[in-house]
């Protein structure tokens, strides 16, 4: 998070570029119609050194320096900036913060089909601390199985021994938790390729449904499918 003490002046056009309000030339033909204020006057400046809190762009604040975002992702939307991998979770965004730089990135990644809580940030320092698996951020997942439980996978998922295939290291102990025969919700620590999935997959069964519910201490609740809220980070 930025604070007034640690900012920076910045070039009037520069700035507004890089959060995406246009590219150079369309951000100065933004400044050159009267439509950005700095410190209350009109400004048609373009290389003007500005405080981000200072400007006004049609008499609206500028979006934050750092952007960050909880989507309650919907199934079909994958996580990447490539389009042609389909539809992409940053499409759910308003175009200017698809614009900025630097992008806004997920910080890991859900598959196509899996739904739930997904955070976005401009930040590389909080997307390094949140995705960190030396850091054990916890994330829960309500899981729907295609076969019923065996009876076992609470002890197996939490001794810490199991071996997904083509690795070499044991996962780090889950805790799992029934709801029936079908239904159960998982909590790991780790974010390996489709862990849940391979998880799972290792004891026989198949995930045919899996909705991210937590992540660390943040939830998707009051969000419907493909809705957003920012968050501010301290």
């Amino acid at each position: 998070m930025h604070t007034i003490a640690n900012q920076k002046k910045e070039r009037l056009d520069r700035l507004l570029s890089n959060l995406g309000y246009g590219s150079r030339k369309d951000v100065q033909w933004l400044i050159r119609r009267g439509c950005v204020k700095v410190n209350g006057e009109i400004i048609k400046d373009i290389s003007l050194k500005v405080l981000h809190g200072d400007v006004l762009v049609n008499d609206e604040p500028l979006d934050p320096l750092e952007l960050t975002v909880i989507i309650n992702k919907p199934v079909g939307y994958v996580c990447s900036h490539d389009n042609n991998e389909g539809k992409t979770i940053y499409s759910l965004l308003p175009h200017r913060w698809q614009c900025r730089t630097p992008k806004i990135s997920s910080v890991g990644r859900l598959d196509k089909d899996t739904t739930g809580v997904i955070i976005l940030t401009t930040d590389g320092k909080l997307n390094h601390t949140l995705s960190s698996p030396k850091n054990l951020i916890t994330k829960i997942y309500e899981v729907t199985l295609a076969s019923p439980l065996r009876g076992d996978e609470v002890e197996v998922f939490g001794n810490g021994t199991m071996i997904l295939h083509g690795e070499d290291k044991p996962c780090l102990p889950a805790k799992m938790y029934i709801i029936d025969n079908y239904h159960a919700i998982v909590e790991i620590v780790e974010g390996r390729y489709h862990q849940v999935k391979r998880m799972f997959g290792a004891v026989g069964n198949k995930v045919v449904d899996l909705h991210r519910s937590r992540f660390g201490d943040y939830t998707c609740d009051g969000l419907k499918d493909g809705e957003y809220k920012t968050l501010e980070i301290l």
